[in-house]
């Protein structure tokens, strides 16, 4: 029977390039002259620095251009609460990597109301999708697409 694994993966190396050309962007920047702010990437995040909070909006819209430019989908940036640490303002911006059990269970009932023949398993954070035809396979492909549920869906592994 045909099948395929809906999946929802970061290339962590375009986020690295998307970090370091805004970082880049901000050392240039003429409204940024003198003001101690910056981008510092962890693993699936980055923390953004800034010494004004009107300043956060500014880094997190640079990042974003960036992310943009390096076919990063911007739906699965996630931004975290400020926080004020002494003179500093500081954002993490998350990057959602991988399917949690809520958004499975909502691609699963978003299939199934769909009446379409085919049966759906989450395993792990990657979902699998299996039926006879292949048409079925990709009307549930373009219905993941137009589902806005807030973060980048991937297709691979379709097997005939």
């Amino acid at each position: 029977m045909p099948s395929f694994d809906v999946v929802s993966e970061i290339d962590k190396v375009q986020i690295r390039n998307a970090v370091d050309n805004a970082s880049r962007e901000l050392e240039t920047r003429f409204d940024f002259r003198g003001v101690d702010a910056s981008f510092q990437l962890n693993e699936n995040n980055v923390l953004l620095t800034a010494e004004a909070e009107f300043q956060l909006t500014q880094l997190k819209d640079i990042l974003r251009n960036k992310c943009a430019k390096q076919q990063i989908d911007t739906n699965c940036m996630d931004s975290k609460s400020v926080e004020r640490s002494g003179k500093y303002f500081k954002q993490t911006v998350e990057f959602k990597e991988g399917i949690d059990q809520p958004t499975a269970k909502k691609l699963v009932k978003l299939i199934k109301d769909a009446k379409l023949k085919v049966q759906a398993q989450v395993q792990g954070e990657e979902l699998r999708i299996t039926g006879k035809k292949r048409d079925d396979l990709q009307a549930v492909m373009a219905l993941i697409r137009e589902a806005n549920l807030g973060q980048p869906f991937q297709f691979k592994n379709f097997r005939d």
